[in-house]
């Protein structure tokens, strides 16, 4: 017997048996479900009618997440998974799956930032600045340059919520993408009342433990 999608071996409502129509057909079939994990990539291909393909990830480390209100993408490595609305078993097992809550690496969109703004985020107060960090900031510029920074400065602000997760080198970001249909893990860093909303439940389920 493979999965079925089709409703004729399911009964009535009123528990009465539905007659069966004609045999199975290729239409109604099913396939297993992929349960991503987080883990060294492997993407399995699977034909699909048509003679399309689908990508079924098994395992992946790695996603494209954007930072929409920088209007910026970059790829960078999943840490862990940290939420799932539909089933706690999932971030138990630590399964990818679309709508999901995760934890990225901040490094490379912190990167992004100090080179776009030229000003230092995600460092604690007092901390001893490095060689790298010490050149970036005491870099001479042309006047047209300065000029672009100071104009880059005025809308350099980010968010509380955010800057502390920078502090810690971890982004909390949203999967919108189907690992298990298309092999990739992609989504979007959160933020506003959305990261608010999330961090929420996060505490409430550590709390509840």
């Amino acid at each position: 017997m493979g999965i079925s999608r089709d409703k004729w071996h399911k009964r009535r409502k009123t528990g009465g048996r539905r007659p069966q129509p004609r045999k199975k057909r290729k239409f109604d079939l099913g396939r297993p479900a992929a349960n991503t994990k987080l883990g060294v990539k492997r993407v399995h291909t699977v034909r699909v009618r048509g003679g399309a393909k689908k990508f079924r990830a098994l395992r992946l480390d790695h996603g494209n997440f954007s930072w929409g209100s920088e209007g910026v993408s970059r790829t960078t490595r999943i840490i862990d998974v940290v939420y799932n609305a539909s089933n706690n078993e999932l971030v138990r097992t630590k399964t990818l799956v679309k709508s999901c809550i995760v934890q990225i690496d901040a490094a490379p969109f912190r990167q992004w930032y100090e080179a776009h703004y030229s000003k230092l985020i995600g460092r604690k107060k007092g901390a001893k600045l490095t060689e790298q960090d010490e050149e970036l900031m005491s870099r001479k510029r042309s006047r047209s340059a300065q000029k672009k920074y100071a104009e880059r400065e005025k809308v350099a602000a980010v968010e509380s919520g955010i800057e502390e997760q920078f502090v810690q080198g971890r982004l909390y970001a949203a999967v919108s993408s189907r690992p298990g249909q298309v092999g990739r893990c992609d989504g979007y860093v959160l933020e506003g009342k959305e990261l608010e909303f999330y961090m929420r439940k996060i505490r409430h389920k550590r709390h509840a433990k």
